[in-house]
C-alpha cells in the first residue's frame, strides 16, 4: 500500500527549480533507517510543501494529537500535512500528487528495503512523468552496524550503492570508527563519486540531501539499452508469470512483500497473525536464542498477556526494540508480525511463535 504525506521541509524556496517537480528517491537495505529519515523530514517542515510517497504510512508514525480528521483515504494534520492512501502503482501515485489543488514543491519517494532503485528512477525518466518531474538525486542509507554485501548476497543491495548519488553511513554511533572507515573504503570501490556522509539516527540537514541536483539523467539514458535492459531482463526472466510487471516491478508497493525483488536474491517473508497474546518470557527467549541468523528484518505489533498496552516491534540484524503504544478505540487486539530473510524456514518460525503464545 502506497501512501502520501504532504509536508514542508527547510529548503529556501528560491532553491527549488521551476521546471518540473523535483524528486528525491530514498533507498537502502532492510533496517538501514529510511523510515527514521522520513520522520526527520516530517518533523522539519519549514517553507516548502513536500509530498512523501512511502510503502506503509503506519511505519512513519504520526502523533495522534496532530490529526485533525481521518477517513479511509486521507489523514489531515494540524501541521499542514495531508496524508493520502494510494492503492495503485508509482505513476498513478505521482499523478495524484501532481493533480492536487494545493501546490506541491517537492516529492520524496521511498523504495522498499529489497528494491533496486534503478527501475524506480527510470519510471521518472522513461515514462510520461519525465515532462512533469525532475529527478534530483538518489539517497542511499547504509546500516553501518549490519551492512554486508557478502552476507546479503543481493543484487539489490549492491545496486542501491551503485546508483546512490548520496550515501548516508547511518548508525555510526554503534560501530567503531575504524570499522566505519573500512566500510567507507569499500563503498568508494562501488561508487567512487558518491557524496558520503556519516549519520546517527538518520539525522542530516535537509538542504544536504534535498534539491541538490546530483542526479545525471544523461548517464542513465546512455545505459538504457545496456544496463537498464540487463536489470529488467534479470528480474523478468526469473519468474515468467510476472512478465507484465517488467519495467514496473518495484512500483506496485503492496502491503505484503511477495514480489520479484524478494525472490530474485533468495529472500522470503513470513507473516504471523494470532488473536492470542504472547507470553513475554517465551517470546524474549525466542528472539534472544532461537531466531535464525538469516532473518535480517522483522517488524510488527505485539500483544502480551502480561501487559494491557500495544507494543511496536522492530528488528534489524541482531538488534531489536519493543516500544510501548496504545490500542486505538475499537482496535482488535492481536499479534501481527512479518519476518524477512534469506532461505528461512517459514513453517518452523511460525511453529516457534505458536509455542510463545500464552496458554
Amino acid at each position: 500500500m502506497t501512501k502520501v504525506e504532504s509536508v514542508n521541509t527547510e529548503i529556501n524556496i528560491m532553491d527549488v527549480p521551476k521546471q518540473g517537480l523535483p524528486v528525491t528517491i530514498i533507498t537502502g537495505f532492510l533496517g538501514s533507517g529510511k523510515t527514521t529519515l522520513l520522520n526527520h523530514i516530517l518533523q522539519n517542515q519549514q517553507g516548502v510543501k513536500t509530498a512523501v510517497l512511502v510503502n506503509e504510512f503506519g511505519e512513519i508514525g504520526i502523533d495522534n494529537d496532530l490529526i485533525i480528521s481521518s477517513d479511509e483515504d486521507m489523514v489531515e494534520l494540524s501541521n499542514g500535512c495531508i496524508c493520502c492512501t494510494i492503492n495503485t502503482d508509482l505513476v498513478d501515485a505521482v499523478y495524484k500528487v501532481l493533480e492536487r489543488d494545493e501546490k506541491i514543491d517537492y516529492l520524496v519517494v521511498e523504495t522498499t528495503g529489497l528494491a533496486d532503485p534503478l527501475p524506480v528512477a527510470l519510471t521518472f525518466l522513461g515514462t510520461e512523468l519525465r515532462d512533469m518531474t525532475r529527478l534530483d538525486s538518489i539517497v542511499t542509507l547504509v546500516d553501518s552496524e549490519n551492512f554486508s554485501l557478502d552476507l546479503f548476497n543481493s543484487d539489490a543491495a549492491y545496486n542501491q550503492i551503485a546508483y546512490g548519488d548520496i550515501i548516508l553511513l547511518n548508525k555510526t554511533d554503534l560501530v567503531d570508527s575504524a570499522d566505519v572507515d573500512l566500510l567507507e573504503v569499500r563503498l568508494r570501490d562501488i561508487k567512487q563519486d558518491a557524496r558520503i556522509m556519516r549519520t546517527t539516527k538518520s539525522q542530516v540537514p535537509l538542504p544536504l540531501i534535498l534539491s541538490v541536483g546530483l542526479f545525471e539523467s544523461d548517464k542513465y539514458f546512455d545505459q538504457d539499452d545496456s544496463s537498464d535492459d540487463h536489470e529488467h531482463n534479470h528480474h523478468c526472466t526469473e519468474d515468467h508469470e510476472h512478465d507484465h510487471n517488467c519495467g514496473h516491478d518495484h512500483h506496485d508497493h503492496s502491503h505484503h512483500h511477495h514480489s520479484d525483488h524478494l525472490e530474485n536474491d533468495g529472500f522470503t517473508s513470513v507473516s504471523f497473525v494470532s488473536d492470542k497474546p504472547f507470553n513475554i518470557r517465551k517470546l524474549q527467549s525466542f528472539l534472544d536464542n532461537e531466531l535464525p541468523v538469516n532473518v535480517f528484518r522483522a517488524k510488527g505489533i505485539l500483544w502480551f498477556q502480561e501487559s494491557p498496552d500495544r507494543h511496536i516491534f522492530h528488528l534489524s540484524g541482531k538488534r531489536f526494540t519493543i516500544e510501548d503504544d496504545e490500542w486505538k478505540k475499537g482496535q482488535t487486539r492481536e499479534n501481527k508480525l512479518v519476518f524477512i530473510g534469506q532461505n528461512i524456514d517459514g513453517d518452523r518460525i511460525k511453529q516457534q511463535l505458536e509455542e510463545c503464545l500464552y496458554r
